[in-house]
């Protein structure tokens, strides 16, 4: 989960790769650097994230079996909202009784 705003969009096959500037990491198993790729199937019911719109995210990290491709990926069980100072309060919030 993390504070990021959108930077640029490419479409890359079945996917939409975002550039995404990390504002925030609230909480993460791997770590994250201050800009990163987020992958999105164009299949998934996500919200549309715009250019130079910030969100709070919920994606997971996808390694493959062969270790070859290590991304980000938001899927349709994942979390995309605008972010707002409130929004973050909750997600701080929740990570801390996590």
């Amino acid at each position: 989960v993390f504070h990021g705003r959108i930077l640029a969009q490419r479409l890359v096959g079945q996917e939409t790769r975002y550039e995404v500037e990390v504002k925030a990491p609230y909480r993460h198993r791997s770590p994250l650097v201050s800009r990163e790729y987020l992958w999105v199937p164009n299949t998934c019911g996500c919200p549309p994230l715009r250019e130079g719109g910030e969100y709070v995210l919920m994606a997971r990290r996808h390694v493959n079996h062969e270790h070859t491709l290590n991304r980000i990926l938001l899927q349709d069980g994942g979390y995309a909202r605008p972010w707002t100072p409130r929004e973050a309060r909750l997600v701080r919030e929740a990570a801390r009784h996590c």
